[in-house]
C-alpha cells in the first residue's frame, strides 16, 4: 500500500515517518505522474495560499480532483484541510473544492498561540495527541460530512466518505493513530475497488 505526501510545502518527512509507523509505504510526491501509483494521498500543513499557488503551477489541482473522483482517500492536515474545503470564509474561491465544509483560516490565532491537547476522536479508542499551530477551524459541515472531533465545541476533525481532514498536526507527535485511521480508510477503499 502506497500513500503519497504532497511535497510542495510542510512537514513531508514527518508525515512519511508517521505513515510508515501506521504500516504503509510513504512517498514524497513532487510530480503529478506519481499520483497514478498511489493508493492514498496526504496534503500536509504549511501556508494554504502558497500550497494552492504551487498546486496550480505544477498541475496538481485537476490531477488531485481526478484522484478523488476515483474514490482514492485523501487526508488534509491544517493547511491541507483548507485546500480541500469547498468554502473558505472571507474568500471567493476555494482550491480543490473537494469536501463539503466551510473553513476559517488561522482561527486559533497566531504562531505564539499554538498549543497541544488530547482529543477524543470517533473511531479511535483513546484520546489522540493534537498539535495546533496557526490552525484553521471547520465552521460548518454540509450533508454527508461526519464530525470526528471537536475542541471547545469547535469542529477540528471530519470525514466525508474517502476524505479526511484535521485542523491540527498529527504528524508532529509520536501518536500515529490518526494516520492509522487513514491507512485503514485506504485499505477499505482498495478492497472496494477490487
Amino acid at each position: 500500500m502506497k500513500i503519497g505526501v504532497l511535497a510542495l510545502q510542510g512537514a513531508v518527512a514527518e508525515h512519511i515517518r508517521t505513515t510508515e509507523l501506521a504500516g504503509a509505504e510513504g512517498i514524497a510526491v513532487k510530480r503529478v505522474e506519481q499520483l497514478h501509483e498511489l493508493d492514498g494521498l496526504i496534503i500536509p500543513g504549511g501556508e494554504s495560499t502558497t500550497i494552492g499557488k504551487l498546486m496550480r503551477k505544477y498541475g496538481f489541482i485537476e490531477a488531485i480532483r481526478q484522484f478523488s473522483e476515483e474514490g482514492k482517500p485523501i487526508f488534509g492536515t491544517c493547511a491541507g484541510l483548507i485546500v480541500m474545503a469547498k468554502q473558505i470564509s472571507g474568500q471567493d474561491d476555494a482550491h480543490l473544492s473537494l469536501m463539503n465544509i466551510t473553513v476559517s483560516r488561522n482561527a486559533f490565532g497566531r504562531q505564539r498561540e499554538s498549543f497541544e491537547t488530547d482529543l477524543e476522536v470517533v473511531g479511535i479508542d483513546e484520546p489522540v495527541r493534537a498539535v495546533f499551530i496557526r490552525a484553521p477551524l471547520i465552521e460548518s459541515v454540509g450533508e454527508g460530512v461526519e464530525v470526528l472531533s471537536t475542541y471547545h465545541d469547535e469542529i477540528v476533525t471530519a470525514r466525508e466518505g474517502h476524505l479526511l481532514v484535521s485542523s491540527f498536526h498529527p504528524e508532529l507527535t509520536d501518536d500515529y493513530r490518526l494516520h492509522q485511521y487513514f491507512v485503514n480508510m485506504v485499505e477499505s477503499s482498495l478492497k472496494s475497488l477490487r
